[in-house]
């Protein structure tokens, strides 16, 4: 069964978020703003939980960390639940949100889940490959609250998988793009699944 209560955590604000140049990728750290909205996360979090899941990127260990100090027993893993890398980081690298506006569109209209902007990059279907196996995991665990730690993209990409499945099609791409945009989660935001939810999306992932 999975856990009785899932909460999707979207890490606090980052630099690139305040419109800074990107310094990589995984190493974009919170900013003042971005670490009290961790620590807001963290006085919400009123019992320990059975497991905190952490993207490996730094501005999701950073918003987990007051997590973890305020329940220092709790168990933590790493997952790959960091968001979908469809820019090649080595040219994003330097350069703001309004530099990679236009890429970004590009990649959108292109709208081709095989494609790879680079080799350090990934395609969309791997993006649902990383999804399809963060929603069979989750499925295996029994604790009761579970914390995961992690990106807008990914947490909005997997709850339309729960209403639609993991199928990586350019129809799927599409939609997830004009939901995504619509309502794209904050920083620092809670989205929180019930277990019941989960089991009824059971057999989705394939």
């Amino acid at each position: 069964m999975p856990p009785a209560v899932t909460w999707l955590v979207r890490h606090g604000q980052s630099t690139s978020n305040a419109g800074l140049p990107a310094v990589g990728h995984g190493e974009v750290p919170l900013t003042a703003l971005g670490l009290e909205q961790a620590r807001e996360v963290a006085r919400r979090v009123e019992r320990q939980p059975d497991l905190l899941i952490v993207s490996p990127f730094l501005r999701a260990e950073a918003t987990a960390e007051p997590i973890r100090a305020r329940w220092p027993a709790a168990p933590c893993e790493t997952w790959p639940i960091q968001e979908l890398t469809y820019l090649s980081p080595a040219r994003c690298r330097g350069t703001t949100a309004d530099t990679r506006r236009p890429w970004a569109e590009e990649y959108w209209r292109r709208c081709d889940p095989d494609y790879c902007d680079g080799p350090d990059a990934e395609s969309f279907r791997t993006f649902m490959g990383r999804l399809g196996d963060f929603h069979r995991r989750l499925l295996t665990l029994d604790g009761g609250f579970v914390i995961a730690v992690g990106h807008g993209q990914f947490f909005r990409a997997y709850l339309m998988a729960l209403e639609e499945g993991f199928a990586a099609t350019a129809d799927w791409m599409k939609g997830y793009r004009s939901s995504e945009t619509a309502r794209p989660m904050a920083n620092g935001e809670v989205i929180e699944l019930d277990g019941a939810a989960l089991a009824r999306a059971q057999g989705i992932a394939g």
